[in-house]
């Protein structure tokens, strides 16, 4: 959801802000400009490769640290029967209240409430924890002083994991819907979601150019 302070994957919001999250959250305008957000991966010999600015580091870190802060802030408690935690099962069953928690964590069966509770009873702690594992692997590999970035095939998927949910959630609160590309073409450089609209069209680039890196 957009409001007067930008989109916000979280419950907070500080004026400006990229996303919410602390006041230390970037602000596009001012880190990096959309025309200078055209950095790709291509290929190498044992992976693929790409190089960050430090405010390109800096946004994106910024995002997947909040992806994580939402997917730990109300991670269900394990069941308390021992052999059901050992397998993974959780007490939530429910589809969670945050919009942006509801598109990473989506129902398995849609037209199958009963069956959607149960398979999320199974599932969603695994789920929110590989979510968290991805995340750890990006931010392990990207330095916040951004640089030359290397990754191998393992971190690279995680890298596409990761940055997929980034888009998720920052398309949650954007509002993007189908009909994108005619919002982005239609929007003028004053609407307050101008910036932001840029930068999940840099991570879209970004997650193609991954991809191409590694075929």
């Amino acid at each position: 959801m957009a409001t007067a302070c930008g989109p916000r994957l979280a419950t907070t919001c500080e004026p400006a802000n990229l996303v919410t999250g602390d006041g230390d959250s970037v602000n596009p305008e001012n880190a990096v400009q959309p025309e200078d957000l055209m950095a790709g991966f291509r290929a190498t010999s044992d992976g693929v490769t790409a190089r960050f600015a430090k405010p390109e580091a800096a946004i994106i870190r910024d995002l997947v640290a909040q992806v994580v802060e939402l997917v730990v802030a109300d991670m269900p408690a394990p069941d308390p029967d021992e052999l059901a935690a050992m397998v993974g099962l959780s007490e939530s069953s429910e589809v969670p209240d945050d919009p942006v928690l509801a598109r990473l964590l989506p129902d398995g069966y849609r037209d199958d409430p009963e069956a959607a509770q149960e398979f999320r009873r199974f599932t969603e702690s695994g789920l929110r924890s590989a979510k968290v594992e991805s995340a750890q692997m990006l931010l392990q590999t990207l330095p916040a002083s951004g640089g030359r970035v290397r990754l191998s095939s393992e971190q690279a998927e995680a890298w596409l994991r990761s940055l997929n949910d980034v888009r998720l959630a920052l398309g949650v609160r954007l509002g993007v819907t189908e009909d994108f590309d005619g919002l982005s073409e239609d929007m003028v450089a004053d609407d307050p979601r101008y910036a932001y609209i840029q930068v999940y069209q840099w991570l879209a680039f970004l997650q193609e150019s991954l991809v191409a890196a590694l075929s």
